[in-house]
């Protein structure tokens, strides 16, 4: 098959026309003369079979190439329709992606590329798959867009969306409109209106109001919320900003601070801002200024400030606290205070182990000898009458 090279651009309307005659076999009639109309019909829309449509920028590199079986020109709308495209779109005379589709839209200024219809455009060199049904071409911009129900694939990421956004040069995707993205490894689940991918550096990063599910055998373990989010694919580490709040199934608890480290390998969530950790089961919610929960061992590490609170509001206060989800057991050190209110008493001392439900607390002096403070509040008689 002979293809013929069409560049709509610098393509002059004389050089359109015989193209055109010889492209369609057009013959002049033996009997009748064409009338205006028939005459103006054909210069108006010219029909090109088996052809190649290509750009070049201003230094004579192409931006694309797009073969079709037909194609279509239009001179009222200054546009070039192509059926079943297939082609190249180009980055500094380098191939960045291999798009199809059903239909393509050619402005004659040369400037943008349309697709419309069943788009598929790949990346070859990060093996990238976007479908959708609009795709557009803006070479000046370095910006491809892949617009109307878009899924893109990858051996890292799949993700859904309403468009995707991509800046060749810079290696970055975006991601706008019901984003639901999922990744293999670590197998968890993204879902927020707008998601960056930094492809290069194996990062997503969500600038909006964003939820993350963590898997474990096909169902979701843990559960995290925030409005920002950054998950790198590489050290598979979650850091999740602004009103963060980790939901775990096992053992079943909320953490909350302003950030957290969220390690999906090693299951361990850490935080250098004041955290909170609320254990459901035991009505039990312990504070600090920073600490660790590793959820392998259900085991939480808090340091500064600690105040854990029970259900009948009996206190236990610290400066170190290493708390057993699974055993209902707390071990607090530094500057203990111990307070239930019924009886009303208070303990103090340097160290403090027992079960806080149960109210069941051991309260020791320290190493030099100290001795452990016991406080009884005696309860007020009541008056008769």
């Amino acid at each position: 098959m002979i293809f013929k090279k069409v560049n709509w651009y610098h393509l002059p309307w004389t050089i359109f026309l015989i193209i055109a005659l010889v492209a369609c076999g057009v013959k002049s009639p033996n009997n009748n003369q064409p009338n205006n109309s028939d005459t103006t019909n054909r210069e108006s829309n010219l029909t090109f079979f088996d052809v190649i449509l290509e750009q070049a920028d201003e230094v004579g590199r192409p931006v694309w190439r797009v073969r079709a079986k037909q194609a279509q020109y239009t001179k009222e709308k200054q546009i070039g329709e192509a059926e079943s495209p297939y082609g190249e779109l180009y980055q500094d005379g380098k191939v960045v992606y291999q798009v199809k589709a059903e239909k393509a839209d050619i402005e004659q200024d040369g400037k943008q590329l349309f697709l419309k219809g069943k788009i598929v455009a790949t990346d070859p060199k990060n093996g990238i798959v976007l479908y959708g049904n609009e795709l557009e071409w803006r070479p000046q911009e370095d910006l491809l867009i892949v617009r109307n129900k878009i899924n893109g694939t990858h051996k890292q990421v799949q993700a859904v969306a309403q468009e995707a956004r991509v800046k060749t040069r810079e290696q970055r995707m975006e991601f706008s409109g019901q984003v639901v993205a999922n990744s293999a490894d670590p197998q968890m689940q993204m879902r927020t209106e707008h998601l960056i991918w930094q492809i290069q550096e194996q990062k997503l990063i969500g600038d909006r109001p964003i939820q993350i599910d963590r898997y474990k055998n096909n169902q979701i373990s843990d559960r995290g919320r925030g409005n920002s989010a950054e998950v790198n694919l590489k050290t598979k580490i979650a850091t999740i900003n602004k009103n963060a709040q980790i939901d775990l199934l096992e053992p079943p608890a909320r953490i909350t601070s302003n950030s957290m480290n969220w390690d999906m390998n090693t299951e361990i969530v850490t935080t250098k801002s004041p955290i909170r950790i609320f254990q459901r089961v035991e009505n039990l919610t312990v504070t600090a200024n920073q600490g660790e929960m590793r959820i392998p061992q259900k085991t939480a590490y808090l340091t500064g400030n600690v105040n854990a609170v029970g259900k009948r509001r009996q206190t236990l206060n610290s400066q170190k606290l290493t708390w057993y989800l699974d055993r209902k057991l707390v071990e607090a050190q530094e500057n203990v205070v111990y307070r239930q209110v019924d009886p009303p008493l208070t303990f103090k001392g340097e160290t403090a182990v027992g079960n806080l439900d149960t109210e069941n607390i051991v309260v020791k002096g320290g190493n030099s000898g100290d001795r452990v403070v016991t406080e009884i509040i005696p309860q007020e008689p009541s008056t008769r009458n």
